[in-house]
C-alpha cells in the first residue's frame, strides 16, 4: 500500500471513533487532527472537506462491524444460532463494544434522521442491506426446515433489528450491559415460537 494510501487510511479509522463516539456534529477539523497527528494541510490533500472524511469514516465504521457480524455468524450452524450470535457480538457493548462508540449505525440514524442528507442516506442503506441480511439467515432457516414457512420475514427482521439496536441503546445509556442481554433472551424466546 503507497504511502498516501496509508494516511488517508489513517484519517479515515481515527476520524470513524471520533464520529462514532461525538457525532458529526460534534467533530471539529482540529479534533481530526489531532486524533490523527496530521495538519489541516494534509488532511486537505486527502480530502476536499469534513463531510467527505465524515462519510468515508462512516462506511469505515459500518464496514468493520459488518464483518465481525458475519464471521460471528459464519461460526454458527444453525438459523436460530445465527440470529443470537448477532446479540452476543454486543454482550458486552459498555466496556468492549465491537466499535468504539457502540453502533454505527444506530448513532449515524439517531444524529442524522433529521440532518444531514447524504449520511441520512447512507445509514438508511446501510440499515437496508442489514435487514435484508437478517432476513436470509431467515429464510436459510426456513429453507432447512428450521422456521416455519409462513413467517413474515420483514417484520421479524425489522423486530430483531429493532430490538438489537434498542438493547445496544439502553445498555449504552445506563452504562449496564443487563439490556441488551435482556434483548438477547426475549428474542431466544421469540425464536423457538418460529421453528417447526
Amino acid at each position: 500500500m503507497k504511502k498516501g494510501e496509508q494516511t488517508r487510511r489513517h484519517i479515515i479509522s481515527k476520524s470513524a471513533e471520533l464520529f462514532n463516539l461525538q457525532g458529526y456534529a460534534g467533530v471539529s477539523l482540529t479534533e481530526i487532527t489531532n486524533a490523527t497527528g496530521i495538519q489541516k494541510g494534509g488532511i486537505y490533500k486527502h480530502f476536499v472537506n469534513k463531510d467527505e472524511i465524515a462519510v468515508e469514516a462512516f462506511e469505515y465504521a459500518a464496514d468493520t462491524v459488518f464483518k465481525q457480524f458475519a464471521a460471528a455468524v459464519n461460526a454458527r450452524q444453525s438459523a436460530m444460532g445465527k440470529l443470537i450470535s448477532m446479540f452476543e457480538l454486543y454482550s458486552n457493548v459498555v466496556e468492549s463494544p465491537p466499535f468504539a462508540g457502540g453502533c454505527p449505525l444506530m448513532n449515524a440514524a439517531i444524529e442524522h434522521d433529521d440532518g444531514h442528507p447524504l449520511l441520512r442516506e447512507k445509514t438508511r442503506d446501510r440499515m437496508r442491506s442489514f435487514i435484508t441480511f437478517i432476513k436470509n439467515i431467515l429464510q436459510e432457516g426456513i429453507t432447512n426446515g428450521e422456521f416455519k414457512s409462513n413467517i413474515d420475514q420483514d417484520g421479524v427482521a425489522s423486530f430483531l433489528m429493532a430490538a438489537l439496536e434498542g438493547g445496544i441503546m439502553l445498555s449504552k445509556l445506563e452504562a449496564d450491559n443487563r439490556h441488551i442481554h435482556y434483548s438477547k433472551d426475549y428474542i431466544s424466546a421469540y425464536l423457538k415460537t418460529l421453528e417447526t
